[in-house]
């Protein structure tokens, strides 16, 4: 297994850490909400690095330029083609003009392809064959293609009024419930206070539990990313029985499920099968949830960074058949990534 190498922010350092690699590569950019994942792969189909980085949606994340250009900066030289999705890409005229200025300003002369996160994992899943692609992470989307061209997204509103069924719906809805049941506003789900206190580091005492629970929030640095990575609990919970835990991935179900109807609505004539991607949706009492409304789900052929590679492969002149294909996904599956 490769191992994966932490980014820190500071270009400058980054640039210095530059991996030599000196035989024909491509690499691919998944820049998420909470996370930003580099991949560079030799021509012979092994992985030649890893990196890792903080979030680069240029909506909530401050030092999103820096820590996008860092990793573009410790390209290999032989370098032949980037694959790049980016969350927030095309949601902002404005702030899409600055993604492509830092991306082009870094890459200079290499070719590379520029879409929206999830746009390229619906690319991975479905090998760019028609497909719905619902994504939960940090936030939520859903993004469908005819496989011809033409596409459409549902959702990726951001958290302020949007991202239902995402992590951070679903960490905020847990707290809310917690806070509930602290105040004692509701004495139909107390079952969730104990475990869930305890999951988060909290007393489970209700005396001790809300001042606990107060300093916890007061010493937040990053909200979002740490309210969405309460869902990995409620989830857990969910899987053992707990059922006001249950409740709330019902409700995030039912929210991502609108997602999947209304992409497929927006376009007719085409049966489009669905799959799925985001830490959200490992959970697979979330995706059976699911798929008791809107059936059962195609496996993603390749994680979301592969939508880049398999992007940047075609651009280098690869030819990235489905053998090609087959191959990358044992390849990432082996580094870890899987789909």
């Amino acid at each position: 297994m490769t191992a994966l190498r932490p980014v820190i922010s500071e270009q400058d350092q980054m640039a210095a850490e530059s991996f030599a690699v000196t035989e024909p590569c491509i690499a691919a950019i998944d820049g998420g909400g909470s996370k930003t994942l580099l991949v560079v792969l030799r021509s012979d189909g092994t992985i030649a690095d890893i990196q890792q980085t903080g979030g680069t949606n240029p909506f909530d994340q401050p030092l999103w330029r820096e820590r996008l250009t860092g990793l573009l900066t410790t390209l290999p030289a032989s370098t032949q083609a980037v694959g790049l999705g980016l969350a927030g890409y095309g949601e902002s005229a404005t702030l899409c003009a600055r993604q492509e200025d830092a991306v082009s300003e870094s890459l200079g002369h290499i070719p590379y392809s520029l879409t929206n996160d999830v746009d390229m994992a619906c690319s991975a899943a479905f090998g760019g064959e028609p497909g719905v692609l619902v994504l939960s992470g940090t936030g939520s989307m859903a993004w469908a293609s005819d496989g011809q061209g033409q596409h459409c997204r549902v959702g990726g509103w951001g958290s302020l009024f949007g991202d239902e069924g995402s992590a951070y719906q679903i960490g905020r809805d847990a707290l809310t419930l917690l806070t509930h049941i602290l105040d004692g506003r509701n004495t139909q789900d107390v079952a969730f206070l104990e475990p869930f206190s305890q999951a988060m580091g909290l007393p489970s005492d209700p005396e001790l539990c809300t001042p606990a629970l107060l300093e916890w929030y007061g010493n937040l640095e990053h909200p979002r990313s740490a309210v969405a990575a309460l869902a990995r609990h409620v989830s857990t919970l969910a899987e053992n029985g707990c059922i006001p835990a249950a409740t709330l991935l019902d409700a995030a179900a039912t929210e991502l499920t609108a997602h999947i109807r209304a992409a497929r609505r927006k376009m007719p004539g085409v049966d489009l099968p669905w799959s799925y991607a985001g830490g959200t949706l490992q959970s697979p009492f979330l995706r059976n949830a699911i798929a008791a409304q809107c059936g059962a789900p195609v496996s993603p052929l390749l994680p979301p960074i592969g939508g880049g590679l398999m992007t940047a492969a075609r651009q280098a002149g690869w030819a990235p058949d489905m053998s090609w294909i087959t191959s990358l996904s044992r390849t990432l599956g082996a580094a870890g990534f899987g789909s």
